[in-house]
């Protein structure tokens, strides 16, 4: 599906909706408002709320995959550069996208059957095939192990990025970084972050010490 400037002002409102109040406590009037809508433009481009919230992960998985495969097709960048590349976009992506991944974290636990689970599981199917064919590339050149557990490790990155993000305020308190200001603290964070997620890959990944 191709979204126009409306979809997408309808979608972000509705996402950052989501993520305050919950899907159950959002209205269509709400979204309407937020997005600056006719009511009756939303069942018009989505049908329902419902339908509306399986375009959001259609979008962003969308906008996912044609970035990364981009990056991937990349032919500059050696395999384990491509993962480097790959963990500060995903780090980018949870830290522009906090209230998109607050959404999905809340409506998997949620939904194991339907249309939404149907949307997440092929975004999650979409990025394991992303993240397999680079695996694959740096086995194939003989720079990665042939034993990786896809799965776990896409996990390791998601899990930490989002479990960090997500409470990133006790962090703040936990190492006494209160004295920053949050440009600085969201800056160290993410420097920090992509430091340790380059150094745990690079050794789940090669065989280099």
């Amino acid at each position: 599906m191709e979204y126009n400037e409306k979809h997408i002002k309808i979608i972000e409102a509705a996402e950052k909706l989501f993520s305050d109040n919950g899907f159950n406590g959002t209205s269509v009037r709400d979204i309407a408002e937020a997005a600056d809508v006719n009511l009756a433009m939303i069942s018009y481009y989505f049908g329902s709320k419902d339908n509306l919230l399986v375009a959001i992960f259609k979008y962003r998985g969308e906008n996912t995959r044609q970035l990364v495969s981009e990056m991937i097709e990349n032919k500059e960048l050696s395999p384990l550069e491509k993962f480097y590349t790959l963990i500060d976009f995903y780090i980018d992506k949870f830290q522009n996208q906090q209230c998109f991944h607050r959404v999905m974290a809340r409506e998997q636990i949620i939904h194991t059957h339907g249309p939404v689970a149907t949307a997440i599981l092929s975004v999650k199917k979409t990025n394991m095939e992303l993240i397999k064919q680079l695996v694959q590339e740096g086995q194939r050149k003989k720079q990665f192990k042939k034993e990786i557990d896809i799965s776990l490790m896409m996990n390791t990155l998601f899990g930490t990025v989002n479990h960090l993000y997500t409470t990133k305020h006790y962090y703040k308190e936990l190492n006494n970084l209160q004295s920053l200001s949050d440009e600085q603290f969201e800056k160290q964070l993410r420097k920090k972050l992509s430091v340790y997620l380059k150094t745990l890959f690079k050794a789940i990944l090669t065989y280099e010490d």
